[in-house]
């Protein structure tokens, strides 16, 4: 529970007639992180002698090319599949997915598996490639179209056939949009160049602007579109458009009109081979990046003229189920080495959290600051127990908390079926929930202080001394005692990973000394308080302190002592949840006021405002505060808590394992 699982290294050597079927087995199995060997084994003179680095199969350049091809066709099924979907869907799919039914495949050899690939694909794409053309035609079409459109808008004051604006065999014609203003200027630098030109200018309706067109011949269509660019010129290209600007609009509304019919049948018809395909597809896909996976991963290997030889993490539990799947993959002709792993020299051994149940969904957050060092504590334990409660402890309102428990469980039951981390999230926010529930009740946090001030009742399960707006003093008390509990459990697990990576000195300076300070303290003001105690209890709480102090300097010198401020630092960080528990209450309170104030004062529409008010009010409040919750007991964990302790990995244990969402061997 408080420790990652066991690993240790295991070496096979096989004969290459049996490698498939051993990777084969180990993928489906997903009981190894098979690691690249082959730099390893070179660093070996004696190994590097006897083996040369594998390569990825011949056949991973093909399964990557099916893969590219099946994912084109996997998108363009599901987007046909997913257009027209609105929010309705959305929420729908969101809350209750529709789980995929897993379809049986063979276990086939790579070879045997590219043919039937490529079969399934070549029997979609002759229904699919139809059609897409058929989109693409029909873009390209649109694209004219509403390319002539546009011009025939800016040539809309032109009551003439645009096709005479084309240039013929000796003319040149050049057409545009000016200044309206720059017109005469423009006319008479013109007539400068030739007298073998016509000038057609047509204000537009804005007066700001006009179309001029300008006839020449062709030796002189060049000069022409050099002297209108001095210009504010716009040139508009003018192509195979004809009718007047007015015919040009009509006529590409109404085919614009039949395109998108074309379009929508078309899309029918996608819609349709989605349907009959789509699950296929996405099983191919699914079977594709498994073969290609288990292709790839010869490259890590190591091989001779007969053999091959594979290095992987195995977590000790699963070390014989390994030994017995790949002696009966390769009919017992192999051979095995166990390589454990020594003293502390532990650093890039993978992590694998063995923590179950309520506690595992928790690993998440740990994962989030970072993988916990093999042989480190692992925290996760204690997060799941605290980080819920002191979610709550910043919410403490019964209503907010029942919502955040409801969001909980609907991420549970809908896409935390399809995904692990939607899965962990939604059970870690119903445990927030309940926590602030129970908080909530027994602090009198129900919408603030909603059942007294609108209801006129008064929570029976509120507990008088621990009223967060009548003693905000004792839950100030009870939160610096959860800080104190809570950072002295972080000191005896930094002082048991301190010991034992004979890290002796930090252990003493970081962790052990502050125990004699608080001891320290408890001594002196018990001298203080009890008559008892008296001079005895003092001169014990000063030798205390005094050793606390030595220990400081021991480990860290004479600015060690500093590090006191740093301790009471993390110790009055926790003060945050008594102003996060007011400031729900407080700001939900506020919100009740105004609520009533305006359904007492304002006359006629007061009791609407006042509804709005209540509402959005405490809508806000809700989405503030689970932030503030939610990120401040992460806090209270990463920066006071983890500090104390945590011990940092490299890297996570990822098996080598097959992806079995939509597929399924058969038996």
């Amino acid at each position: 529970m408080f420790k990652t699982a066991r690993m240790r290294k295991i070496r096979i050597v096989t004969l290459d007639e049996y490698i498939s079927p051993t990777v084969s087995a180990l993928h489906e199995q997903g009981l190894v992180q098979i690691n690249e060997i082959s730099d390893g084994i070179q660093q070996d003179p004696e190994l590097a002698e006897l083996v040369t680095p594998s390569k990825a199969s011949a056949f991973t350049g093909k399964l990557s090319s099916l893969l590219m091809k099946t994912n084109n066709i996997s998108e363009l099924l599901g987007n046909s599949l997913s257009e027209g979907h609105g929010i309705k869907d959305t929420i729908k799919s969101f809350i209750s997915p529709e789980m995929p039914v897993p379809k049986e495949v063979e276990d086939l050899d790579t070879e045997a598996f590219i043919n039937k690939a490529e079969n399934i694909l070549a029997q979609v794409e002759s229904e699919t490639k139809v059609i897409e053309g058929k989109f693409s035609a029909l873009d390209s079409e649109t694209s004219v179209l509403n390319s002539n459109k546009s011009l025939a808008k800016s040539l809309h004051a032109l009551d003439m056939d645009l096709a005479l604006l084309k240039d013929s065999k000796f003319t040149s014609t050049t057409v545009g949009r000016i200044n309206a203003e720059s017109a005469s200027e423009i006319e008479s630098n013109l007539s400068k160049l030739t007298d073998e030109l016509d000038v057609f200018i047509v204000p537009n309706d804005d007066k700001a602007t006009a179309i001029i067109v300008v006839v020449t011949l062709k030796e002189f269509g060049e000069d022409v579109y050099s002297t209108l660019r001095k210009f504010d010129f716009e040139r508009l290209e003018v192509n195979n458009v004809e009718g007047n600007p007015q015919q040009v609009i009509s006529n590409a509304d109404s085919r614009l009109a039949t395109i998108e019919s074309e379009r929508n049948s078309a899309k029918t018809d996608l819609r349709a081979i989605a349907e009959r395909w789509d699950d296929d597809i996405l099983a191919l896909k699914e079977e594709l990046e498994n073969e290609k996976e288990k292709n790839e991963i010869l490259a890590a290997f190591v091989q001779t003229k007969d053999t091959y030889m594979l290095e992987a993490w195995v977590p000790v539990k699963d070390t014989e189920k390994v030994e017995q799947l790949v002696e009966k993959s390769t009919d017992g002709h192999c051979t095995f080495e166990l390589i454990e792993i020594e003293g502390t020299d532990d650093e890039n051994v993978p992590i694998l959290q063995t923590n179950k149940g309520y506690v595992k969904p928790y690993e998440f957050l740990v994962d989030m600051y970072s993988p916990v060092r093999y042989n480190a504590v692992d925290p996760t334990v204690f997060v799941a127990i605290m980080f819920p409660f002191l979610f709550g402890y910043c919410l403490t309102d019964a209503f907010y908390g029942t919502l955040v428990a409801i969001i909980g469980v609907i991420l549970v039951r809908g896409m935390g079926k399809i995904k692990e981390s939607m899965n962990a999230f939604g059970h870690i926010l119903i445990a927030c929930g309940l926590w602030s529930v129970i908080l909530g009740l027994i602090t009198n946090g129900l919408l603030g202080d909603f059942p007294e001030r609108i209801l006129g009742y008064r929570l029976p399960t509120v507990i008088p001394i621990i009223e967060s707006f009548v003693h905000p003093e004792v839950i100030l008390l009870i939160a610096l005692g959860i800080g104190v509990v809570y950072t002295n459990i972080g000191f005896i697990m930094g002082t048991i990973n301190d010991l034992r990576y004979g890290q002796i000195k930090d252990a003493i300076g970081s962790k052990i000394c502050w125990f004699f300070l608080e001891g320290g303290i408890i001594f002196l003001a018990a001298g203080m308080l009890i008559p008892t105690f008296g001079m005895i209890g003092m001169a014990i709480g000063a030798v205390l302190i005094l050793a606390c102090l030595g220990m400081l300097i021991y480990a860290n010198g004479l600015y060690g002592v500093m590090d006191v401020f740093g301790f009471m630092g993390d110790i009055l960080s926790y003060a945050r949840l008594l102003a996060l528990c007011l400031a729900t209450g407080g700001i939900a309170m506020t919100v009740n006021i105004l609520t009533q104030l305006c359904a007492d004062i304002i006359p006629y529409i007061g009791i609407v405002v006042a509804v709005f008010i209540f509402i959005f009010g405490h809508i806000a409040n809700f989405l503030f505060q689970i932030l503030g919750a939610f990120i401040n007991s992460l806090r209270l964990h990463y920066v006071e808590f983890f500090s104390q302790f945590f011990e940092a990995g490299k890297n996570k244990f990822e098996a080598f394992k097959s992806s079995r969402t939509f597929t399924k061997l058969k038996n």
